[in-house]
């Protein structure tokens, strides 16, 4: 008797692990139906479910046909009552109980049944359990089959919610589809709509500056070297907003990044373009990091930038870049003693063409913060500023430490 509680126990415990996995309906009835049977010893089971005032006979295992895909008003059959009362019905003899329909089992080899609710409070359906002789359901029997409707109750709740989730995913795809076509459609129009009268511009310019600056006077020769200047800058507009939204396609690479050697090298470049200011670079060790390079170059370039023309008043610029090892992250600085800003509009920083400051006094695009936010998003980290208004801004970039590697010479 014992053996037959443990292989009973044992049986219940791979139901639950294989309803555990079930993401659909069939495959859960599949499991119960099966596991009903063996559990109990029946000859049949079957498996109900609620539908309104219905009772549907969703799936069958037995040794002679029962209802299969039938359906029956709730107050007319015995999976009904259970559902409607919420309690276990165990008969020895379903031609002496009142509440069977006669009629309905007559074709049938059933002689002795146990009906059990799938979830006592609002139950959802049933699971039956049928002999063809006479069998008086004991205690562990039934309390086995509550069990697996217990069970199944949860199984079926999961599989609500994994097709609800399934569906989420599916119009978020959907969305997602229709927004990278609407960007490669806004992005073809930024390339080739917007470029095309630019280059003709350009050219125009080019060619009255070739062809007729001796014959403009000094106004007229200021407003030719504003116009340059303002194609200058709307080209380089352009191919800022293309990287920006190209970016966002972008599979990440990952591999072993040395920070350190990364900022010596663009330090190098920027000390080379800025020959005639007194700028001073602090550097201190920066922790080597598992990142896209070419993502992670941009960041640097755009936050050291940044650095150097916002201290471009200053009759020394100092700019400090440091790193600060967490328990699971690292998170980088770019210090510098510049304008810096009011931080109540810390907000638009990040934001795509926001500025704090004016494009006469400090020229630029807008796209540079929001471009350094987006990279970041991606290695799942996070950008952040600090600063006050004539006394220096600091910029930090934080990348997961789980992505880390050690430094090597």
């Amino acid at each position: 008797m014992q053996t037959k509680s443990k292989n009973n126990v044992e049986r219940l415990v791979l139901a639950v692990q294989e309803l555990s996995m079930a993401r659909d309906l069939n495959t859960v009835m599949a499991i119960v139906r099966s596991a009903a049977r063996e559990l109990t010893g029946a000859d049949g089971a079957t498996f109900i479910l609620r539908e309104g005032d219905q009772c549907f006979y969703a799936d069958e295992e037995a040794i002679g046909p029962l209802w299969k895909g039938l359906r029956f008003p709730i107050e007319d059959c015995i999976s009904g009552w259970s559902m409607i009362h919420r309690e276990q019905v165990v008969i020895e003899d379903i031609t002496l109980d009142a509440r069977i329909p006669q009629e309905a089992y007559k074709p049938t080899f059933v002689k002795s049944l146990v009906m059990v609710p799938i979830r006592t409070i609002d139950p959802i359906g049933a699971i039956g359990n049928y002999w063809g002789h006479h069998h008086k359901a004991t205690a562990e029997e039934v309390m086995l089959l509550q069990s697996l409707a217990d069970i199944t109750a949860v199984s079926l709740e999961n599989i609500k919610l994994y097709n609800e989730l399934e569906q989420r995913v599916a119009a978020r795809t959907q969305q997602l589809e229709e927004a990278n076509k609407e960007m490669d459609a806004f992005s073809y129009s930024i390339s080739h709509d917007l470029r095309a009268p630019l280059r003709s511009i350009q050219l125009y310019t080019d060619m009255l500056e070739t062809d007729y600056a001796d014959q403009l006077d000094e106004g007229g020769k200021k407003l030719l070297s504003k116009l340059l200047s303002k194609t200058q800058n709307m080209e380089k507009l352009i191919k800022e907003l293309l990287e920006f939204f190209r970016m966002g396609k972008k599979e990440l690479i990952y591999q072993k990044v040395s920070m350190s050697k990364m900022v010596k090298d663009l330090l190098a470049t920027i000390k080379e373009e800025e020959k005639t200011r007194e700028i001073e670079f602090i550097v201190h060790p920066l922790p080597d990091a598992a990142a896209d390079s070419m993502l992670i170059k941009q960041v640097w370039i755009n936050l050291i930038s940044n650095a150097v023309k916002y201290t471009k008043y200053k009759e020394k610029t100092i700019i400090e870049i440091s790193a600060e090892e967490r328990a699971k992250t690292i998170v980088y600085c770019v210090k510098d003693n510049g304008v810096g800003f009011d931080m109540h509009y810390a907000d638009k920083l990040f934001k795509i063409f926001q500025r704090l400051h004016s494009q006469e006094k400090f020229e630029g695009t807008g796209i540079g913060l929001s471009f350094v936010q987006r990279i970041i998003k991606k290695h799942r980290g996070k950008v952040w500023a600090e600063a006050k208004e004539e006394q220096g801004a600091s910029f930090f970039f934080e990348l997961s430490k789980e992505e880390s590697v050690q430094a090597v010479d």
